[in-house]
């Protein structure tokens, strides 16, 4: 088995990061190899972002999708996740869906911890857009309170805030960027924490094993079929 991650931003520091955490998870006889996108912004952080990243995530699916059987879009914004499902056969995952979705499985409500205030909203839309909008707890991001804390403490305040102010039982980390510190936070807060590149990766590697992909009756559907 054979899967591509593509990163939709041009920053080699955050491919790596998220190269060892899929490595790190996944058996040995399944090959994963994560890229950044060329032309793209350095980070994806607001729509014009997204559209400028679109040639380049579009040009690595299609040189790449016969050696391939999956692609996972590993931004949590999901950033032209619906034309990449058009655009190919092969099962396509975004981080953000992919841990959200997972979330809403594992307990009662969740809470995304975003990395900015700027996009809390953007993260609202995006859950309303997967239907998930009845098992939101809140969308947060680290404050001014926190700015003398490291990263990861900063994530870690911000997660408890959100289970004990909003009753969250379950957490997703809203940034490709943090991944892998799942674990650590977890131990810390006695919750189902979750990392969207291995999200994606769960759900990926079950779709291929069992043949599945973007049906393409109707909304993905591309100009070629």
């Amino acid at each position: 088995m054979k899967i591509l991650i593509i990163n939709p931003n041009s920053d080699l520091e955050m491919t790596l990061a998220i190269q060892e955490t899929a490595g790190s998870f996944v058996e040995k006889n399944i090959q994963v190899t994560c890229i950044q996108t060329p032309g793209a912004p350095k980070f994806i952080e607001t729509y014009e972002d997204q559209i400028k990243a679109a040639p380049g995530m579009i040009k690595i699916v299609r040189e790449n999708e016969k050696e391939y059987d999956g692609f996972i879009i590993a931004c949590h914004c999901d950033p032209n996740l619906d034309v990449i499902k058009e655009i190919t056969v092969k099962p396509v995952v975004g981080i953000g869906e992919a841990s959200m979705k997972l979330a809403s499985m594992l307990g009662h409500s969740f809470s995304v911890i975003s990395m900015t205030e700027q996009s809390i909203p953007n993260k609202e839309a995006l859950i309303r857009k997967y239907h998930l909008q009845d098992v939101l707890a809140s969308v947060r991001a680290p404050t001014e309170q926190h700015k003398n804390l490291k990263e990861e403490e900063k994530y870690l305040e911000t997660a408890k805030l959100a289970i004990i102010e909003d009753k969250a039982e379950v957490i997703v980390l809203g940034c490709a960027g943090m991944t892998g510190v799942d674990k650590r936070l977890e131990k810390e807060l006695g919750v189902p924490v979750l990392d969207g590149v291995v999200s994606a990766l769960i759900i990926l590697i079950g779709l291929i094993k069992h043949n599945l992909s973007i049906s393409k009756i109707r909304r993905y559907r591309s100009s070629k079929s």
